[in-house]
């Protein structure tokens, strides 16, 4: 059996799939397979995919799930102890797919590998190295826009969550946690299900020897839009509802509120206030009908460890805006 599946969700992605596939065929391991989610595309993916690539496993859904219902159906589909996402964007350095299996190889209570993400332009620049999430209530990007010279990134360690867009995860795991929640269709659904390791005790961490190249909203166009925007708010309405405990809430009204203060600010200045409002009622509205993480007395050592990453991630967030301005 190989160790890992590398599943690749791809919703009209002709133009980014051959740097993506070719990449693969280059790895310095074989121990993988590569199996690809078709959303429904409309444009040549699907053939594409059928001429060039017929070694590689291909699925085609019905209509578009989004990204977590067509990862889920990739991660069910597999039969490795690993499931490597992948967005159908990027390039992976030949040494990529080693880096996270050996990671991962390390500790079996590592739910997740989040590899370095540089820039596919601009390749002198971050993209990612792990996400982060603070008691704001914002969710970032661990590095972005900071140098990849920058021996801050060099070294493995923990993150709240990793990228979905081309981390690992231990398969069994999601028989414990759950899969990714699909009331998220797109966005802050790898944060989601990284939060949910951490209540239950695993750990998710960065592995800058695995390194992969990014060109950022493949899928859904542009840095911002309506849709994402939307999407973002609503998401980030079920993160905190679902994940946090009562006591947590409370702790964290204010830093909460605040956060949404600031984000309407920024968004009317960028021209999105509808759309983040929008978000933000339908998130208050829908909470409801989620399903929130189990609390447990056994999980109070996690939610204290959790509560002080949030706080430490807002110090985070907070020196790497002021080294990018």
């Amino acid at each position: 059996m190989k160790k890992a599946t590398v599943v690749i969700p791809n919703y009209n992605g002709e133009k980014y799939l051959k740097d993506c596939l070719e990449a693969l065929k280059h790895q310095d391991t074989d121990d993988f397979e590569v199996l690809i989610i078709d959303n429904a595309s409309s444009d040549g993916s699907v053939p594409f995919i059928r001429e060039h690539y017929p070694d590689f496993k291909l699925m085609v859904m019905e209509e578009n799930l989004g990204f977590a219902g067509g990862v889920n159906a990739g991660i069910e589909a597999s039969e490795t102890p690993y499931v490597i996402l992948l967005n159908n964007d990027t390039e992976a350095d030949p040494h990529y797919v080693k880096a996270l299996i050996d990671a991962m190889d390390k500790d079996d209570r590592i739910f997740s590998v989040s590899p370095k993400m540089v820039q596919f332009y601009h390749r002198e620049l971050l993209d990612d190295a792990g996400d982060g999430y603070t008691f704001t209530g914002w969710g970032f990007q661990r590095g972005v826009g900071q140098k990849t010279s920058d021996p801050a990134y060099d070294k493995p360690c923990a993150v709240f969550s990793s990228c979905g867009g081309a981390a690992a995860y231990r398969k069994q795991v999601f028989d414990e946690i759950g899969l990714f929640d699909t009331a998220h269709f797109a966005y802050l659904e790898d944060i989601d299900v990284g939060w949910r390791a951490l209540i239950y005790g695993y750990k998710n961490v960065y592995e800058p020897s695995s390194v992969v190249y990014h060109v950022g909203s493949g899928t859904s166009g542009s840095k911002y839009n309506d849709f994402k925007v939307k999407l973002a708010a609503r998401n980030n309405i079920y993160l905190v509802y679902k994940n946090m405990t009562p006591l947590q809430k409370m702790i964290n009204f204010l830093p909460l509120k605040t956060g949404q203060a600031v984000k309407r600010r920024f968004f009317a200045k960028e021209g999105f206030l509808k759309a983040y409002e929008e978000g933000l009622q339908e998130g208050k509205e829908k909470k409801h009908t989620m399903k929130k993480v189990p609390y447990r007395l056994s999980h109070m050592g996690n939610y204290l460890k959790i509560e002080g990453m949030l706080i430490s991630n807002m110090f985070v967030y907070i020196k790497e805006y002021l080294k990018r301005h």
